[in-house]
């Protein structure tokens, strides 16, 4: 059995706390590695290394840390199929998806590229007498990720792509389900010539996250996961002082008025409700349509796709979706489909009798579909995170956005409409951080930036884009006079104005 190791200062390190995780493959449900889950002293030793790397990398200038991300980048694309076998391997993911994963991560590495224009300050000249004001962004230090097993290319390069560009030096804890993805990143990184030290990786569960919380030298923290799990990040680590940005669950609805194209609607949620087995925190997780009547025929045309949902090998070029990531979570998801039968709720289709033959250990689960969902129902409070999709009726538009804005969360929200002036109307008033009108999955391109609403993110700043700039850098703001004459024959006790 394959032992994965820490990547520390530059090269793979072996675990020693004895502690360790089972790696499995979702396909075969058998155990293909173990990894290494950290102790409080070995998060240091990572630690350690990033503050000696962080005084060069920080005063390397901005061109030549770009031209490392360029390199990175060439790097990833070269070795794609290889890190989209290994992601899909661990996570479950088809290979096709784990390569959209991959390709989604590169292209915030691609943004962040352009550093030397996103990292430049402010100048005004002759702001008074003789006055100039300029100000600059540094970057913070020793920063951290901790990222989820959903996305376990595509988020690390979200949060290291941008903060490694602005001159920090970063640690990631990845999830330890399907660790090795971010292990072969850093590879490539040093490949790519970073320097030992400016991207490391230390697997662990709970002991690591509360080392990274709790250490005095790591400045910011980014988080993607549950919600509770984000509040106890966001809490813990702005305790301590750290800057914080934690991203936690979701519940995304999908509007349809009754002058949608309902064709085109059932291909959306048939992709965004199942792709991934749901388990995305942008999936569609609840159609919204507008009336009975919109209701009814979308059941009609949905019922029949999602019983010819084609769950197969995370290889199966075939496959519309691969197995669950663990059998744990397979279980949590069919107590959720259980609940929603004993709350009231109507199961159209149930794919908890799935079975993938010649795999039967394998963490698969059709999919289900569930039709008239109430808000009280146990199933629409909480993110499932599989693949089921839920049907909650709605009178009016009115009441249909009434939905998601009441809802505890708002990461993402979709609605589909040929009327211009209600989609308008809907984007500006929807309680929810990303919006997409006709568009099923609005997670915004790398030059915008990523973030929800309520219970969906903790802290004030979004992830990439020019957000993920101010995020990881800190701005200094400098004023200079230089005196033509000699020194001043009395002092002034007055605040300075430009009055």
């Amino acid at each position: 059995m394959k032992e994965l190791t820490h990547f520390i200062a530059g090269r793979h390190v072996n675990g020693t706390s004895g502690r360790f995780g089972d790696v499995f493959d979702p396909s075969t449900g058998e155990v293909q590695a173990r990894v290494p889950l950290a102790s409080k002293s070995e998060m240091r030793k990572a630690v350690e290394a990033a503050l000696e790397a962080f005084p060069a990398w920080s005063s390397v200038n901005p061109q030549r840390r770009a031209r490392v991300m360029f390199n990175f980048k060439t790097l990833v694309e070269k070795n794609m199929d290889e890190l989209a076998h290994m992601l899909s391997s661990e996570h479950g993911k088809v290979l096709a998806d784990s390569r959209g994963d991959v390709q989604r991560g590169l292209e915030v590495i691609e943004f962040a590229c352009g550093i030397p224009h996103l990292q430049k300050g402010e100048y005004t000249e002759g702001a008074g007498p003789g006055i100039d004001i300029y100000s600059m962004r540094q970057p913070l230090g020793v920063v951290a990720g901790i990222t989820p097993f959903n996305f376990p290319a595509m988020i690390p390069m979200w949060m290291f792509g941008v903060a490694i560009a602005c001159g920090n030096c970063f640690i990631n804890k990845p999830s330890e389900k399907d660790p090795s993805v971010p292990l072969r990143l850093a590879e490539l990184f040093l490949e790519a010539g970073g320097p030992p030290g400016v991207l490391q990786v230390v697997n662990g569960d709970k002991e690591a996250v509360d080392a990274i919380l709790d250490d005095p030298d790591i400045q910011a923290v980014s988080f993607v996961g549950s919600s509770a799990i984000a509040q106890y990040v966001y809490s813990r680590g702005t305790a301590n002082g750290k800057r914080v940005q934690a991203m936690g669950g979701a519940k995304n609805h999908a509007i349809i008025m009754p002058d949608a194209d309902l064709d085109q609607v059932t291909n959306e949620l048939i992709g965004a409700g199942y792709g991934s087995a749901g388990e995305r925190c942008m999936a569609i997780s609840v159609a919204v349509p507008v009336t009975d009547k919109i209701g009814d025929a979308l059941v009609e045309r949905l019922k029949p796709r999602v019983e010819s949902l084609r769950v197969g090998l995370a290889t199966d070029p075939d496959a519309d979706y691969g197995p669950m990531v663990t059998k744990e979570h397979r279980a949590k998801v069919m107590s959720y489909i259980d609940q929603g039968v004993k709350e009231g709720a109507e199961l159209v289709v149930d794919g908890r009798g799935f079975r993938m033959q010649g795999y039967d250990n394998g963490f698969y689960l059709g999919g289900s579909l569930f039709d008239r969902v109430t808000p009280e129902m146990t199933t629409y409070k909480d993110e499932i995170f599989g693949p089921v999709l839920q049907i909650a009726r709605a009178h009016d538009f009115d009441s249909a956005m009434a939905l998601p804005s009441r809802h505890q969360y708002g990461n993402g929200v979709a609605i589909f409409t040929r009327d211009g002036d209600a989609a308008r109307e809907f984007a500006a008033k929807v309680n929810v951080g990303m919006v997409g009108i006709n568009i099923p999955i609005p997670v915004p391109l790398a030059y915008h930036t990523f973030g929800g609403w309520k219970r969906s993110a903790f802290g004030d700043v979004n992830q990439h884009g020019t957000e993920g700039v101010r995020f990881w850098t800190r701005i200094k703001t400098i004023t200079q006079r230089w005196p033509k004459g000699g020194v001043r024959e009395k002092a002034d006790f007055n605040i300075p104005t430009m009055k």
